[in-house]
């Protein structure tokens, strides 16, 4: 069945779903609207749909998004995290299904509006958590649900983002705590929605320690960088040269959606990573108890030299660990040009997935890739949210249920870091408990 998708939200994130509407997934319906604040950005969309032998789409204010939801049957929200709840909620209540980007919400009363909403109808909703669907963790999922470790007791996660990935986190709206809730909801939703899904568990006592250390006016790196920094990349003498210094003009794509869209709404997507304005942190310590027993160690450091994931499982017959290097190392142009860093010959990627059973050798699990982004993962991920799920054991299209037990675990952890108390989570770990701090 074809359907008509809406699109709020036009910018970096929109082009994955814009793309396989216009492409590979048109059999799956046709974009019908545009809502953003910035016409520029929805005429750089408008721009790819005719090269597609299209008609432009109707660009939409969003004060005008009544009229958007009138002509849809899928809103699919790709708007700053701040704004999830809003747009979310709005669609559910008029009976239009929903695809949103993690995280669900940033805070629990945009948590608790949504669920509210869902229950008040019955829109689908759909949470993109495309790394389910990469085929490494599809693998681990897998070989979990098959208890070739037993029952897991604990989970060893630890998540590096490396100066080209973490640091663009710093020069976007992503700083500004009330715009994203931070890194543990912006990022870390992904990789707490991954161990629920892979332990098929959710969350119930959450306690964290995180800390601003290199990014910002005050940062380590400030102070290795050297003073004065300019408040943007773009015009700063040392443009070019700075590896923390973004050139949106050397990028043709990234110079239409942000720099040539700025006398619209002011915003840059190129301050510097060492200024003032900074409310995120960077350095990220969580420990979460799970229902079934479970209990995970998780860090994030978004400074890293190096950009992937270790995780271990420790079970009651074994342990089964996987390491992932995306990017080995980031050589300096590859920070100035982020576009340039994931192909290049220095990324140096590799990953290995490893299973030690009790009283065996240690067995090196081969992972089958597919074509595409995320191994396959990312063509798996638009058959499902924009075909329809097939019959899928590995269970990895994610609902409302996984979209708030994923938030409110990163919701919870920066309450617990600026509290200094653990957060008890209530209801499968769909809403923090009323008692707030345990």
């Amino acid at each position: 069945m074809t359907r008509r998708y809406a699109v709020v939200g036009l910018g970096h994130r929109a082009q994955l779903y814009v793309d396989a509407l216009l492409g590979d997934w048109s059999d799956a319906g046709r974009i019908v609207a545009f809502c953003d604040t910035n016409r520029t950005r929805m005429d750089f969309y408008n721009e790819l749909v005719v090269a597609a032998g299209r008609s432009p789409v109707p660009c939409h204010h969003p004060d005008d998004l009544d009229a958007v939801l009138a002509g849809a049957d899928v809103l699919v929200v790709t708007t700053p995290d701040a704004f999830h709840a809003r747009y979310v909620c709005a669609a559910l209540e008029a009976g239009v299904d929903v695809v949103v980007e993690k995280p669900l919400a940033i805070d629990a009363q945009g948590c608790a509006r949504i669920a509210a909403a869902a229950e008040r109808g019955d829109a689908r909703l759909t949470v993109t958590f495309n790394y389910r669907y990469s085929p490494r963790n599809s693998a681990v999922r897998g070989i979990l649900a098959a208890g070739r470790i037993g029952e897991v007791t604990s989970v060893h996660f630890e998540w590096t983002l490396d100066t080209v990935h973490g640091a663009d986190y710093f020069r976007r709206w992503h700083r500004r705590r009330e715009c994203s809730g931070g890194l543990l909801v912006h990022k870390s939703a992904h990789h707490f929605d991954l161990v629920n899904w892979w332990l098929g568990t959710h969350p119930e006592l959450v306690f964290a320690q995180t800390d601003l250390r290199f990014y910002g006016d005050a940062g380590a790196g400030a102070a290795r960088a050297g003073a004065p920094r300019p408040p943007r990349a773009h015009g700063a003498p040392g443009l070019g040269g700075d590896p923390f210094l973004l050139d949106l003009a050397a990028d043709p794509r990234l110079k239409r959606l942000y720099l040539d869209a700025e006398h619209e709404d002011g915003y840059l997507r190129d301050r510097d990573v060492f200024t003032e304005g900074v409310t995120i942190d960077d350095t990220m310590s969580v420990l979460v108890r799970h229902a079934d027993r479970s209990v995970l160690t998780y860090s994030l450091t978004a400074h890293s030299p190096r950009e992937g994931y270790r995780v271990a499982f420790n079970g009651t017959r074994g342990r089964l660990e996987l390491e992932v290097c995306e990017r080995a190392w980031t050589p300096p142009r590859a920070a100035v040009d982020p576009t340039a860093a994931a192909g290049s010959p220095e990324a140096g990627a590799y990953e290995r997935l490893t299973l030690q059973e009790h009283w065996k050798e240690p067995e090196e699990i081969p992972v089958e890739q597919g074509a595409g982004g995320h191994g396959g993962g990312d063509a798996l991920l638009l058959d499902d949210v924009l075909r329809g799920p097939a019959d899928d054991p590995l269970a990895r299209r994610a609902g409302l249920r996984d979209g708030l037990r994923s938030a409110l675990t990163g919701i919870a952890a920066g309450i617990s870091s600026r509290t200094g108390l653990p957060v008890r989570l209530a209801d499968g770990g769909t809403r923090l408990a009323d008692r707030g701090p345990a």
